[in-house]
């Protein structure tokens, strides 16, 4: 059965959007872009940079849709509650949106307990870097949690809207690196 042209040029373009799927991240052994960005903690803002941070041990980097929503909310404060048991392991939490730090910084309290720092990337340059821009909504980015070992190396990642089970699966990963590489 032989297939007109246009039905060809659909099939070719059906094929080249599976071969590149619309919710990408960086893959397991990637390097991680490092980062210094303006984030808060605490109310306070300060300078991060994901080195220093890399320096102490592995680092989760979660990139979150917008401060305030429900369900990022949920997330921060899902992370809040696990910090200790992060901090067992040697490892750090950061999250990342587009918000203004202003509004950061308000988050930092209210949602993140205080507990863990929260980084402003308005330009986007980090969340694109780290294949995390929302394709449906690209001011925003998409729900998307890394570990990152110390090395640079992307260990571990977990993308999905629903904001339940990000801590479960980024600590579990932390868990199961290597104990050299968790604990620096």
């Amino acid at each position: 059965m032989a297939c007109s042209p246009l039905s060809r040029i659909a099939l070719m373009t059906v094929l080249a959007a599976l071969a590149h799927p619309a919710w990408a991240a960086l893959d397991i052994g990637d390097t991680a872009p490092k980062f210094t960005a303006n984030a808060a903690l605490g109310g306070k803002t300060f300078r991060y940079s994901l080195a220093d941070a890399l320096a102490k041990g592995p680092v989760v980097v979660y990139f979150f849709p917008a401060a305030d929503s429900a369900d990022c909310s949920i997330e921060a404060h899902a992370f809040a509650e696990a910090v200790d048991k992060f901090a067992a392991l040697g490892a750090t939490v950061i999250g990342v949106s587009a918000d203004d730090i202003d509004t950061l910084s308000k988050f930092s309290v209210k949602s993140c307990q205080s507990r863990f720092p929260v980084a402003s990337d308005e330009g986007k340059t980090v969340i694109q870097g780290f294949d995390a821009l929302m394709q449906t909504r690209p001011d925003f980015a998409n729900r998307l949690s890394y570990v990152i070992a110390p090395d640079g190396k992307v260990a571990y990642y977990y993308q999905n809207l629903n904001p339940d089970k990000h801590v479960e699966r980024t600590l579990n990963a932390v868990r199961a690196l290597p104990k050299a590489t968790a604990a620096r």
